[in-house]
């Protein structure tokens, strides 16, 4: 698969280009070193997966990724930064990037990089123990464009905030059996794979 690497320190990106080209399934088609050099980049390789800092010179990564996405809705963009920073990771859920991780991670970033390319949703642990607190002041998704039952947004509701099925049956007077029930027809109707990508759909979709 091809990689694009955008990061504003040079010794960062020769690391991390070495890191990733040791796996052999991967190449990394270019580097940048700004956000503007990432959406041109990005236009002219079309890689599988652009993997970018945040904060850099000229376009921000959060900036860059809005106009790459504006572009290319389909694009999967994995965010790698050394800031943990609130406003950041609520943005980067906004605008639809595929991935959120910290540069301290390393050992995340090839299985990271894999999951997005397949289409998967990813961000790191750090970040998803952070997104309830986040986002609970936030309004509900419009679930009912996605065919989605009242009963069944309150499951995602519980599932976003952390809660475990026996949590949630207790919550909602139902059985353990039932509630694994509402999960699968969740996740078909959402075309997603496991709890953690159910989450972070629920917080990507907010409407503030």
């Amino acid at each position: 698969m091809e990689i694009i690497l955008v990061d504003d320190d040079f010794f960062i990106t020769t690391a991390l280009k070495t890191i990733l080209e040791a796996d052999k399934d991967i190449h990394v088609a270019a580097t940048g070193s700004t956000g503007a050099e990432a959406v041109a980049l990005y236009r002219q390789y079309q890689p599988q997966v652009l993997l970018m800092d945040i904060r850099m010179q000229e376009l921000n990564g959060l900036e860059a990724s809005e106009q790459i996405l504006s572009d290319d809705p389909e694009a999967k963009i994995l965010l790698l930064t050394t800031f943990l920073d609130d406003e950041y990771i609520i943005r980067a859920l906004k605008i639809g990037a595929s991935g959120y991780l910290l540069k301290q991670d390393y050992q995340s970033i090839l299985p990271a990089i894999h999951a997005v390319a397949s289409g998967q949703t990813v961000f790191g642990t750090e970040i998803t123990a952070k997104l309830p607190k986040l986002l609970s002041g936030s309004s509900a998704f419009a679930y009912q464009q996605y065919g989605l039952t009242q009963r069944e947004y309150e499951v995602i509701q519980m599932v976003a905030d952390g809660r475990s099925n026996k949590e949630i049956a207790e919550q909602l007077f139902l059985s353990e059996g039932t509630v694994r029930n509402y999960l699968s027809t969740i996740l078909d109707k959402l075309s997603l794979r496991d709890r953690t990508q159910l989450a972070i759909f629920y917080y990507q979709h907010i409407r503030s």
